[in-house]
Protein backbone atom coordinates (compact mmCIF):
# COMPACT_ATOMS: atom_id res chain seq x y z
CA UNK A 1 0.00 0.00 0.00
CA UNK A 2 1.10 3.58 -0.60
CA UNK A 3 1.49 6.02 2.28
CA UNK A 4 -1.68 7.80 1.22
CA UNK A 5 -3.64 4.54 1.19
CA UNK A 6 -2.34 3.59 4.65
CA UNK A 7 -3.34 6.98 6.09
CA UNK A 8 -6.80 6.75 4.51
CA UNK A 9 -7.27 3.26 5.96
CA UNK A 10 -6.17 4.41 9.42
CA UNK A 11 -8.79 7.16 9.35
CA UNK A 12 -11.49 4.62 8.51
CA UNK A 13 -10.40 2.28 11.31
CA UNK A 14 -10.84 4.89 14.06
CA UNK A 15 -13.88 6.65 12.60
CA UNK A 16 -16.39 4.80 14.79
CA UNK A 17 -19.32 7.18 15.40
CA UNK A 18 -19.64 6.67 19.18
CA UNK A 19 -15.93 7.20 20.01
CA UNK A 20 -14.14 8.64 16.98
CA UNK A 21 -10.36 8.61 17.13
CA UNK A 22 -7.97 10.90 15.28
CA UNK A 23 -5.24 10.59 12.66
CA UNK A 24 -2.64 13.36 12.49
CA UNK A 25 -0.20 14.02 9.66
CA UNK A 26 0.79 17.65 10.23
CA UNK A 27 4.63 18.00 10.37
CA UNK A 28 4.49 19.57 13.85
CA UNK A 29 2.41 16.63 15.14
CA UNK A 30 4.73 14.10 13.49
CA UNK A 31 7.69 15.73 15.24
CA UNK A 32 5.94 15.97 18.62
CA UNK A 33 4.52 12.45 18.75
CA UNK A 34 7.41 10.75 17.00
CA UNK A 35 9.99 11.30 19.74
CA UNK A 36 10.59 11.08 23.46
CA UNK A 37 13.04 12.98 25.70
CA UNK A 38 16.08 11.54 23.92
CA UNK A 39 17.69 13.76 21.31
CA UNK A 40 19.74 11.18 19.42
CA UNK A 41 17.32 9.87 16.77
CA UNK A 42 15.33 12.38 14.67
CA UNK A 43 11.62 11.45 14.47
CA UNK A 44 10.20 10.38 11.11
CA UNK A 45 6.78 8.74 11.57
CA UNK A 46 4.29 8.25 8.76
CA UNK A 47 1.23 9.24 10.81
CA UNK A 48 -0.09 9.57 14.36
CA UNK A 49 -3.21 7.66 15.41
CA UNK A 50 -5.03 8.57 18.62
CA UNK A 51 -7.53 5.77 19.32
CA UNK A 52 -10.31 6.04 21.88
CA UNK A 53 -11.05 2.37 22.63
CA UNK A 54 -9.41 -1.03 22.93
CA UNK A 55 -11.45 -2.15 19.93
CA UNK A 56 -9.88 0.57 17.79
CA UNK A 57 -6.40 -0.46 18.95
CA UNK A 58 -7.23 -4.05 18.05
CA UNK A 59 -8.40 -2.98 14.58
CA UNK A 60 -5.15 -1.03 14.08
CA UNK A 61 -3.02 -4.02 15.04
CA UNK A 62 -4.92 -6.37 12.75
CA UNK A 63 -4.57 -3.89 9.88
CA UNK A 64 -0.85 -3.55 10.60
CA UNK A 65 -0.42 -7.33 10.43
CA UNK A 66 -2.27 -7.60 7.16
CA UNK A 67 -0.25 -4.80 5.54
CA UNK A 68 3.15 -5.06 7.28
CA UNK A 69 2.85 -1.63 8.90
CA UNK A 70 5.10 -1.03 11.89
CA UNK A 71 3.48 0.46 15.01
CA UNK A 72 5.18 2.46 17.78
CA UNK A 73 3.36 3.16 21.08
CA UNK A 74 3.42 6.67 22.52
CA UNK A 75 2.46 7.70 26.04
CA UNK A 76 3.71 10.85 27.74
CA UNK A 77 6.91 10.69 25.65
CA UNK A 78 9.08 11.19 28.73
CA UNK A 79 11.27 8.13 28.01
CA UNK A 80 15.05 8.34 28.06
CA UNK A 81 16.00 5.31 25.93
CA UNK A 82 14.23 6.12 22.63
CA UNK A 83 11.69 3.37 23.26
CA UNK A 84 8.88 5.55 21.87
CA UNK A 85 10.81 7.09 18.97
CA UNK A 86 9.46 6.49 15.46
CA UNK A 87 12.48 7.10 13.23
CA UNK A 88 11.70 4.85 10.25
CA UNK A 89 8.28 5.75 8.88
CA UNK A 90 6.27 3.87 11.50
CA UNK A 91 2.71 4.66 12.54
CA UNK A 92 2.62 6.04 16.07
CA UNK A 93 -0.26 4.87 18.27
CA UNK A 94 -0.63 7.59 20.91
CA UNK A 95 -2.80 6.97 23.96
CA UNK A 96 -3.46 10.60 24.95
CA UNK A 97 -7.20 10.25 24.29
CA UNK A 98 -7.54 6.97 26.21
CA UNK A 99 -7.21 8.84 29.49
CA UNK A 100 -10.23 7.85 31.56
CA UNK A 101 -10.43 6.36 35.03
CA UNK A 102 -13.04 3.68 34.40
CA UNK A 103 -13.80 2.10 37.76
CA UNK A 104 -12.90 2.31 41.45
CA UNK A 105 -13.37 -0.39 44.07
CA UNK A 106 -12.92 0.90 47.61
CA UNK A 107 -13.09 -2.56 49.18
CA UNK A 108 -10.36 -3.98 46.94
CA UNK A 109 -8.51 -0.66 46.89
CA UNK A 110 -8.12 -0.90 43.12
CA UNK A 111 -8.72 1.53 40.27
CA UNK A 112 -9.14 0.59 36.60
CA UNK A 113 -7.57 3.07 34.19
CA UNK A 114 -7.04 3.49 30.49
CA UNK A 115 -3.42 3.50 29.37
CA UNK A 116 -3.32 7.26 28.75
CA UNK A 117 -4.10 8.22 32.34
CA UNK A 118 -1.31 10.52 33.55
CA UNK A 119 0.58 9.41 36.67
CA UNK A 120 -0.34 12.55 38.60
CA UNK A 121 -4.01 12.06 37.62
CA UNK A 122 -3.95 8.63 39.25
CA UNK A 123 -2.13 9.97 42.32
CA UNK A 124 -4.72 12.76 42.71
CA UNK A 125 -7.64 10.33 42.28
CA UNK A 126 -6.19 8.08 44.98
CA UNK A 127 -5.74 11.03 47.35
CA UNK A 128 -9.32 12.23 46.76
CA UNK A 129 -10.49 8.78 47.86
CA UNK A 130 -8.32 8.71 50.98
CA UNK A 131 -5.73 6.38 49.46
CA UNK A 132 -2.26 6.56 47.91
CA UNK A 133 -0.57 5.54 44.68
CA UNK A 134 3.10 5.41 45.65
CA UNK A 135 4.91 5.16 42.30
CA UNK A 136 6.35 8.63 41.79
CA UNK A 137 8.96 10.42 39.69
CA UNK A 138 9.81 13.87 38.34
CA UNK A 139 7.77 13.28 35.16
CA UNK A 140 4.57 12.38 37.05
CA UNK A 141 2.80 15.40 35.60
CA UNK A 142 3.14 14.16 32.02
CA UNK A 143 4.10 10.47 31.98
CA UNK A 144 1.25 8.05 31.24
CA UNK A 145 0.36 4.80 32.95
CA UNK A 146 0.78 2.66 29.83
CA UNK A 147 4.30 3.98 29.30
CA UNK A 148 5.15 3.57 32.98
CA UNK A 149 4.13 -0.07 32.87
CA UNK A 150 5.78 -0.72 29.52
CA UNK A 151 9.10 0.36 31.04
CA UNK A 152 8.33 -0.85 34.59
CA UNK A 153 9.09 2.65 35.86
CA UNK A 154 10.49 2.99 39.37
CA UNK A 155 11.23 6.46 40.67
CA UNK A 156 11.83 7.90 44.11
CA UNK A 157 9.79 5.59 46.38
CA UNK A 158 11.08 2.16 45.33
CA UNK A 159 12.95 1.56 48.59
CA UNK A 160 9.58 1.35 50.38
CA UNK A 161 6.95 0.57 47.74
CA UNK A 162 8.71 -1.12 44.85
CA UNK A 163 8.40 -0.75 41.06
CA UNK A 164 5.36 -0.18 38.86
CA UNK A 165 4.84 -3.92 38.35
CA UNK A 166 4.24 -4.35 42.09
CA UNK A 167 1.01 -2.32 41.83
CA UNK A 168 -0.64 -4.02 38.86
CA UNK A 169 -3.67 -6.16 39.71
CA UNK A 170 -4.68 -6.78 36.10
CA UNK A 171 -4.09 -5.72 32.50
CA UNK A 172 -6.01 -5.55 29.28
CA UNK A 173 -3.67 -5.86 26.30
CA UNK A 174 -3.84 -6.15 22.54
CA UNK A 175 -1.15 -8.62 21.45
CA UNK A 176 0.96 -8.32 18.33
CA UNK A 177 -1.40 -10.82 16.69
CA UNK A 178 -4.39 -8.63 17.43
CA UNK A 179 -5.85 -10.72 20.26
CA UNK A 180 -7.36 -8.94 23.28
CA UNK A 181 -6.32 -10.54 26.59
CA UNK A 182 -7.62 -9.80 30.09
CA UNK A 183 -4.69 -10.76 32.27
CA UNK A 184 -5.11 -11.89 35.89
CA UNK A 185 -8.63 -10.39 36.26
CA UNK A 186 -7.47 -8.32 39.25
CA UNK A 187 -7.03 -11.36 41.49
CA UNK A 188 -4.71 -11.32 44.50
CA UNK A 189 -4.20 -15.08 44.16
CA UNK A 190 -4.22 -16.78 40.78
CA UNK A 191 -1.77 -19.65 40.42
CA UNK A 192 -3.00 -21.00 37.09
CA UNK A 193 0.18 -21.13 35.07
CA UNK A 194 2.29 -18.38 33.57
CA UNK A 195 1.46 -14.84 34.69
CA UNK A 196 1.43 -13.15 31.27
CA UNK A 197 0.74 -9.82 32.95
CA UNK A 198 4.40 -9.54 33.88
CA UNK A 199 5.60 -10.26 30.35
CA UNK A 200 3.90 -7.10 29.11
CA UNK A 201 5.21 -5.00 32.01
CA UNK A 202 8.65 -3.84 30.93
CA UNK A 203 8.25 -5.10 27.34
CA UNK A 204 8.24 -1.57 25.85
CA UNK A 205 5.32 -2.35 23.57
CA UNK A 206 7.25 -5.03 21.69
CA UNK A 207 4.75 -7.81 22.51
CA UNK A 208 1.57 -5.77 22.27
CA UNK A 209 -0.08 -2.63 23.63
CA UNK A 210 -1.47 -2.16 27.13
CA UNK A 211 -4.88 -0.46 26.82
CA UNK A 212 -6.17 -0.74 30.41
CA UNK A 213 -4.62 -1.45 33.80
CA UNK A 214 -6.15 -2.14 37.18
CA UNK A 215 -3.83 -0.57 39.75
CA UNK A 216 -3.62 -1.29 43.45
CA UNK A 217 -3.69 1.53 45.97
CA UNK A 218 -2.56 1.69 49.58
CA UNK A 219 -3.07 3.85 52.67
CA UNK A 220 -1.82 7.40 52.56
CA UNK A 221 1.44 7.85 54.51
CA UNK A 222 1.34 10.07 57.58
CA UNK A 223 3.52 13.13 58.25
CA UNK A 224 6.18 12.54 55.61
CA UNK A 225 9.34 14.23 56.82
CA UNK A 226 12.49 14.97 54.82
CA UNK A 227 16.07 15.01 56.07
CA UNK A 228 18.89 16.29 53.84
CA UNK A 229 22.42 15.39 54.91
CA UNK A 230 25.79 16.58 53.66
CA UNK A 231 28.06 13.54 53.42
CA UNK A 232 31.78 13.55 54.06
CA UNK A 233 32.56 10.80 51.55
CA UNK A 234 30.84 8.64 48.95
CA UNK A 235 31.10 5.50 51.07
CA UNK A 236 29.14 7.30 53.80
CA UNK A 237 25.98 6.87 51.73
CA UNK A 238 25.87 3.24 52.81
CA UNK A 239 26.91 3.98 56.40
CA UNK A 240 24.02 6.42 56.78
CA UNK A 241 21.54 4.11 55.04
CA UNK A 242 22.40 1.17 57.28
CA UNK A 243 22.20 3.29 60.42
CA UNK A 244 18.77 4.75 59.62
CA UNK A 245 17.25 1.51 58.37
CA UNK A 246 17.93 -0.15 61.71
CA UNK A 247 15.40 2.17 63.34
CA UNK A 248 13.22 3.72 60.62
CA UNK A 249 11.22 2.50 57.62
CA UNK A 250 12.44 4.92 54.96
CA UNK A 251 10.06 5.89 52.17
CA UNK A 252 12.90 7.35 50.06
CA UNK A 253 16.69 7.50 50.09
CA UNK A 254 18.08 9.68 47.30
CA UNK A 255 21.57 10.87 46.48
CA UNK A 256 23.14 13.71 44.47
CA UNK A 257 26.55 15.24 44.06
CA UNK A 258 27.55 18.81 44.90
CA UNK A 259 27.89 19.50 41.15
CA UNK A 260 24.30 18.34 40.61
CA UNK A 261 22.99 20.62 43.35
CA UNK A 262 25.02 23.50 41.93
CA UNK A 263 23.02 23.36 38.69
CA UNK A 264 19.75 23.42 40.63
CA UNK A 265 20.84 26.38 42.77
CA UNK A 266 22.00 28.29 39.69
CA UNK A 267 18.40 28.47 38.51
CA UNK A 268 17.56 30.51 41.61
CA UNK A 269 14.29 28.76 42.50
CA UNK A 270 15.75 26.64 45.31
CA UNK A 271 18.08 27.57 48.17
CA UNK A 272 20.96 25.56 49.57
CA UNK A 273 19.81 23.38 52.48
CA UNK A 274 22.61 24.65 54.77
CA UNK A 275 25.82 26.70 54.60
CA UNK A 276 28.25 23.77 54.85
CA UNK A 277 29.39 22.43 51.48
CA UNK A 278 29.67 18.67 51.07
CA UNK A 279 30.87 16.55 48.13
CA UNK A 280 27.68 14.44 48.24
CA UNK A 281 24.21 14.72 49.72
CA UNK A 282 21.59 12.22 50.85
CA UNK A 283 17.87 12.93 51.04
CA UNK A 284 15.92 10.69 53.40
CA UNK A 285 12.14 10.58 53.77
CA UNK A 286 10.17 8.80 56.50
CA UNK A 287 6.84 8.90 58.30
CA UNK A 288 7.16 10.95 61.49
CA UNK A 289 4.09 9.42 63.09
CA UNK A 290 5.15 10.05 66.69
CA UNK A 291 7.54 12.02 68.86
CA UNK A 292 9.51 8.82 69.35
CA UNK A 293 10.17 8.52 65.60
CA UNK A 294 11.43 12.12 65.52
CA UNK A 295 13.61 11.47 68.56
CA UNK A 296 15.06 8.39 66.86
CA UNK A 297 15.74 10.38 63.68
CA UNK A 298 17.57 13.12 65.56
CA UNK A 299 19.59 10.59 67.57
CA UNK A 300 20.60 8.85 64.34
CA UNK A 301 21.61 12.19 62.81
CA UNK A 302 23.80 12.97 65.83
CA UNK A 303 25.34 9.50 65.62
CA UNK A 304 26.21 10.01 61.96
CA UNK A 305 27.84 13.36 62.74
CA UNK A 306 29.87 11.82 65.58
CA UNK A 307 31.03 9.01 63.28
CA UNK A 308 32.27 11.60 60.79
CA UNK A 309 29.89 10.43 58.08
CA UNK A 310 27.76 13.59 58.02
CA UNK A 311 29.00 17.20 57.93
CA UNK A 312 25.65 18.98 58.32
CA UNK A 313 21.95 18.44 57.87
CA UNK A 314 18.47 19.91 57.95
CA UNK A 315 15.09 18.35 58.72
CA UNK A 316 11.74 19.61 57.42
CA UNK A 317 9.39 21.21 59.93
CA UNK A 318 6.35 21.39 57.65
CA UNK A 319 4.92 19.84 54.51
CA UNK A 320 5.93 22.93 52.53
CA UNK A 321 9.51 22.71 53.73
CA UNK A 322 9.60 19.01 52.89
CA UNK A 323 8.44 19.80 49.33
CA UNK A 324 11.11 22.51 49.04
CA UNK A 325 13.86 20.11 50.12
CA UNK A 326 12.63 17.58 47.55
CA UNK A 327 13.21 20.23 44.87
CA UNK A 328 16.97 19.86 45.42
CA UNK A 329 16.69 16.37 43.98
CA UNK A 330 13.75 16.61 41.60
CA UNK A 331 14.94 19.69 39.69
CA UNK A 332 18.30 18.20 38.69
CA UNK A 333 17.19 16.78 35.33
CA UNK A 334 15.43 20.02 34.43
CA UNK A 335 18.42 22.17 35.42
CA UNK A 336 20.97 20.24 33.35
CA UNK A 337 18.71 19.74 30.30
CA UNK A 338 20.07 22.80 28.42
CA UNK A 339 23.52 21.15 28.46
CA UNK A 340 22.17 18.17 26.44
CA UNK A 341 23.26 15.50 28.94
CA UNK A 342 24.10 11.98 27.84
CA UNK A 343 22.29 9.82 30.38
CA UNK A 344 23.09 6.40 31.74
CA UNK A 345 20.63 4.69 34.07
CA UNK A 346 22.52 1.86 35.78
CA UNK A 347 22.12 -0.29 38.87
CA UNK A 348 23.80 -2.80 41.15
CA UNK A 349 22.82 -4.33 44.47
CA UNK A 350 22.83 -1.64 47.14
CA UNK A 351 25.90 -2.87 49.02
CA UNK A 352 28.10 -2.51 45.93
CA UNK A 353 27.12 1.09 45.12
CA UNK A 354 30.10 3.06 46.54
CA UNK A 355 32.82 1.00 44.84
CA UNK A 356 30.80 0.74 41.65
CA UNK A 357 30.21 4.48 41.43
CA UNK A 358 33.82 5.32 42.24
CA UNK A 359 35.19 3.02 39.53
CA UNK A 360 32.94 4.51 36.87
CA UNK A 361 33.69 8.06 37.96
CA UNK A 362 37.43 7.37 37.78
CA UNK A 363 37.21 5.87 34.28
CA UNK A 364 35.10 8.68 32.82
CA UNK A 365 37.19 11.41 34.48
CA UNK A 366 40.46 9.84 33.30
CA UNK A 367 39.46 9.53 29.65
CA UNK A 368 37.40 12.72 29.36
CA UNK A 369 38.68 15.22 31.94
CA UNK A 370 36.91 18.09 30.16
CA UNK A 371 33.47 16.50 30.53
CA UNK A 372 31.38 17.57 33.51
CA UNK A 373 29.97 14.53 35.32
CA UNK A 374 26.70 14.82 37.25
CA UNK A 375 25.72 12.00 39.61
CA UNK A 376 22.34 11.51 41.26
CA UNK A 377 19.87 8.71 41.73
CA UNK A 378 17.85 6.34 43.85
CA UNK A 379 20.81 5.07 45.82
CA UNK A 380 18.57 3.31 48.36
CA UNK A 381 17.67 0.72 45.71
CA UNK A 382 21.05 0.70 43.90
CA UNK A 383 19.96 2.86 40.94
CA UNK A 384 22.39 5.56 39.78
CA UNK A 385 22.02 8.17 37.05
CA UNK A 386 25.28 9.08 35.32
CA UNK A 387 24.91 12.30 33.32
CA UNK A 388 27.72 13.53 31.09
CA UNK A 389 27.21 17.17 30.07
CA UNK A 390 28.06 18.35 26.58
CA UNK A 391 30.77 21.01 26.44
CA UNK A 392 29.36 24.19 24.93
CA UNK A 393 31.94 24.27 22.13
CA UNK A 394 31.38 20.64 21.02
CA UNK A 395 28.95 19.58 18.31
CA UNK A 396 26.12 17.33 19.50
CA UNK A 397 27.05 14.55 17.07
CA UNK A 398 30.71 14.53 18.20
CA UNK A 399 29.61 14.54 21.83
CA UNK A 400 27.27 11.55 21.42
CA UNK A 401 30.00 9.65 19.56
CA UNK A 402 32.46 10.16 22.40
CA UNK A 403 29.84 9.18 24.98
CA UNK A 404 29.24 5.92 23.15
CA UNK A 405 32.96 5.21 23.57
CA UNK A 406 32.51 5.89 27.28
CA UNK A 407 29.61 3.43 27.35
CA UNK A 408 31.85 0.46 26.63
CA UNK A 409 34.04 1.17 29.65
CA UNK A 410 31.05 1.96 31.88
CA UNK A 411 29.16 -1.18 30.91
CA UNK A 412 32.20 -3.39 31.33
CA UNK A 413 32.19 -2.24 34.96
CA UNK A 414 28.44 -2.85 35.13
CA UNK A 415 28.95 -6.39 33.85
CA UNK A 416 31.74 -7.06 36.34
CA UNK A 417 29.50 -5.90 39.19
CA UNK A 418 26.61 -8.02 37.79
CA UNK A 419 24.49 -4.93 37.40
CA UNK A 420 22.01 -3.60 34.86
CA UNK A 421 22.65 -1.26 31.93
CA UNK A 422 19.08 0.02 32.34
CA UNK A 423 17.64 0.15 35.83
CA UNK A 424 14.32 1.85 35.11
CA UNK A 425 14.29 3.62 31.73
CA UNK A 426 14.06 0.57 29.50
CA UNK A 427 16.28 -0.53 26.62
CA UNK A 428 14.68 1.14 23.61
CA UNK A 429 17.29 1.97 20.99
CA UNK A 430 19.93 3.72 23.09
CA UNK A 431 20.69 0.68 25.29
CA UNK A 432 20.04 -1.97 22.64
CA UNK A 433 23.73 -2.33 21.63
CA UNK A 434 24.65 -3.03 25.26
CA UNK A 435 22.01 -5.57 26.27
CA UNK A 436 24.61 -8.37 26.38
CA UNK A 437 26.34 -6.69 29.33
CA UNK A 438 23.34 -7.57 31.51
CA UNK A 439 21.64 -10.46 29.70
CA UNK A 440 23.29 -13.70 28.62
CA UNK A 441 23.04 -15.02 25.06
CA UNK A 442 20.67 -17.72 26.27
CA UNK A 443 18.39 -15.14 27.94
CA UNK A 444 18.32 -12.97 24.83
CA UNK A 445 17.41 -16.02 22.74
CA UNK A 446 14.45 -16.68 25.04
CA UNK A 447 13.42 -13.02 24.79
CA UNK A 448 13.43 -13.29 21.01
CA UNK A 449 11.34 -16.46 21.25
CA UNK A 450 8.74 -14.72 23.40
CA UNK A 451 8.61 -11.83 20.93
CA UNK A 452 8.00 -14.30 18.09
CA UNK A 453 5.04 -15.89 19.91
CA UNK A 454 3.21 -12.62 20.57
CA UNK A 455 4.32 -10.64 17.50
CA UNK A 456 5.23 -13.07 14.69
CA UNK A 457 5.18 -10.36 12.00
CA UNK A 458 7.41 -7.97 13.99
CA UNK A 459 5.09 -5.01 13.73
CA UNK A 460 5.05 -4.01 17.42
CA UNK A 461 7.69 -1.36 18.13
CA UNK A 462 10.29 -3.07 15.93
CA UNK A 463 13.95 -2.31 16.52
CA UNK A 464 13.49 -1.76 20.26
CA UNK A 465 15.27 -3.93 22.88
CA UNK A 466 16.82 -6.01 20.06
CA UNK A 467 16.69 -6.14 16.25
Amino acid sequence: MSSEQIIASLKELVATPENPGKVLTDPADLDNYGKDWTKIYPPKPLAIVLPKTTEQVQALVKFANENQVALVPSGGRTGLSAGAVAANGEVVVAFDNMNQILDFNASDRTVRCQAGVVTEQLQTFAEENGLYYPVDFASAGSSQLGGNLSTNAGGIKVIRWGMSRDWVAGLKVVTGKGDVLDLNKDLAKNNTGYDLRHLFIGAEGTLGFITEATMKLTRKPDDLTVLVLGLNDLTNTMDVLQAFQKKLDLTAYEFFSHQAMGHVLAHGQVQAPFETEAPYYALLEFEAVSDQVMDDAMALFEQCVEEGWVLDGVISQSETQAQNLWQLRERISESIAPRIPYKNDISVVVSKVPGFLQEIDNVVTEHYPDFEIIWFGHIGDGNLHLNILKPEDMAKEDFFEKCQQVNKWVFEIVERYQGSVSAEHGVGMTKKPYLQYTRSEAEIAYLRGIKQVFDPNNIMNPGKIFD
